[in-house]
């Protein structure tokens, strides 16, 4: 296909769109800027019925080759309430199954399918090397580089035969970073072996298998001491291109993150990120900033800055695997729904993991329940669970006494009385505990029901979840009624911890 400079620009950008429906200004623009390449956030897709006709909408729109994203991953990265609520890859990775991960990625791939939607940003390949790490945990399959890899091709091959893309993230490895990208830039810096064998191993052994790749805004100086992944020609055409000889589509992750945002623009970062080597900029959340993006690799080709070549390149990339994943509405009955409910709920049940002899108060005692009063989204993940859907699951089982706080740093431990009842925290949210926490709480039982790491915060046996999804509350309260056992097993150390020696089942 011979396009002209103006098409190969807007063609070079991935945008959102605000609301359940395509504006009249949001059409306008997607036609007048050539954009073929759409991402779908938790405000766009609302009902099952809603997100077919907004896919029916851009594909009329756009035409065959449109190319429509959402992050998907499991666990707290869901964007969509309605369907299926899939485990994260960290429970995956606690259950240890590598048919069960395949089964999850096809479940995972028929619900988008359902709606139209090509292409997801999972698996995620990240790895569990740093407990404060403020935005993987859970995301991730695991600290072993062999055995995330295992569990995440068999996530990635189970959605694949369903006929929707995959996009590996975050390349070349978010694990390791005290910050999180959304709101600073991240270093690894680390030695170039380390990271080669470490973080790159799981992208190393999976990149023949997927058609996507989102890159890091995260500083390697090992490779590269002043841009980060995003817009490193190190790392995404040395590295990825020309010693990987990865075929497939790299996109960027939100250049709207202030990573990005705050140092480069979004404009100037796109010009970097597609001269390194992206075939799709991620450009979000401001269209005057869409639109300064497009020109800006208009401008750069005019400048001779950035190859026309280099934009040719990435388009056929991206057509490639539109039209090998295509936007097309797949079948998804009632009955193959609860079929993959019922995969889930498995799932949940199978990764919960009791980290030291953690063991269920009786059934009918009074039970002190201590918990957070709302769970916020982060930015990243959907917003966590309320206080009263814990506080409804429990009450049946207990004579239930509760204690919430609206922040942690409201709650005085020595203030509760000191009456012997048995005393459960219930950690919603995915922030760690800090030292005053640490010091003074001392509950009976810790239910983690996000950031597994929270589990190592509080002296106390826990039962770690993985996610905090409808299921995987069921799947808590059938272990407090004793009906099912924790037979999960840590896929990562807590804080130096061996998972080996603290779970139990």
């Amino acid at each position: 296909m011979n396009l002209n400079l103006d098409k190969l620009a807007g063609r070079a950008l991935m945008v959102d769109i605000a609301g359940t429906e395509v504006s009249a200004a949001e059409a306008a623009f997607i036609k007048e800027h050539h954009v073929r390449a759409i991402c779908l956030f938790r405000r766009s897709v609302q009902s099952a019925e809603q997100t077919r006709a907004l896919v029916a909408s851009l594909k009329a729109l756009i035409g065959d080759d449109v190319l429509i994203g959402v992050d998907q991953e499991g666990g707290a990265v869901m964007r969509t309430l309605f369907l299926p609520a899939a485990p994260s890859a960290m429970a995956l990775g606690a259950a240890g199954d590598e048919t069960l991960a395949y089964r999850v990625g096809a479940a995972v791939a028929r619900g988008l399918a359902s709606l139209g939607i090509n292409w997801n940003y999972a698996p995620v390949l990240d790895l569990n090397n740093n407990p404060d790490n403020p935005v993987i945990a859970e995301r991730s399959f695991g600290a072993d580089p062999a055995a995330a890899a295992r569990l995440a091709g068999a996530w990635m091959a189970g959605h694949l035969s369903e006929g929707v893309a995959t996009c590996v993230k975050h390349f070349p490895g978010h694990g390791d970073t005290h910050t999180d990208s959304h709101l600073a830039l991240p270093v690894v810096d680390k030695a170039r072996a380390q990271i080669e064998q470490y973080e790159l191993s799981p992208f190393h052994a999976l990149i023949r298998q997927t058609p996507g790749l989102m890159s890091a805004h995260i500083v390697f100086p090992a490779f590269d001491t002043e841009r980060p992944a995003t817009l490193s020609p190190a790392i995404l055409q040395t590295l990825l291109r020309d010693e990987w000889h990865y075929q497939g589509v790299a996109i960027t992750d939100g250049m709207n993150m202030k990573a990005i945002r705050e140092r480069w623009g979004q404009a100037q970062g796109t010009v970097m990120a597609i001269g390194a080597g992206a075939d799709l900029s991620l450009v979000l959340q401001f269209p005057d900033e869409m639109a300064a993006a497009k020109q800006a690799l208009i401008d750069a080709v005019r400048a001779d800055t950035l190859n026309m070549g280099r934009l040719q390149q990435a388009d056929e990339r991206v057509t490639a695997m539109a039209r090998r994943y295509p936007a097309v509405v797949r079948p998804y009955g009632e009955s193959l729904e609860t079929l993959d409910r019922a995969l889930f709920a498995e799932a949940w049940a199978r990764a919960l993991t009791a980290v030291g002899n953690a063991k269920p108060p009786q059934l009918g005692t009074k039970v002190r329940l201590v918990l957070q009063a709302d769970a916020p989204s982060d930015g990243v993940s959907e917003a966590g669970i309320s206080a009263q859907v814990v506080i409804d699951r429990l009450q049946p089982l207990y004579d239930l006494e509760v204690v919430r706080y609206a922040a942690r740093g409201e709650l005085d431990w020595a203030t509760l009385p000191r009456d012997g009842v048995f005393t459960i925290v219930a950690s919603t949210t995915r922030a760690r505990y800090d030292a005053r926490e640490r010091a003074s709480w001392r509950p009976d039982l810790h239910l983690a029901l996000w950031n597994p790491y929270s589990a190592a915060d509080l002296p106390c046996p826990a039962l770690v979840t993985y996610g905090f999804a409808a299921p995987a509350l069921d799947a808590v309260v059938r272990w407090l009624r004793g009906e099912i056992d924790a037979t999960g097993r840590l896929p990562a150390r807590l804080d130096g911890q061996a998972s080996e020696e603290h779970a139990s089942g």
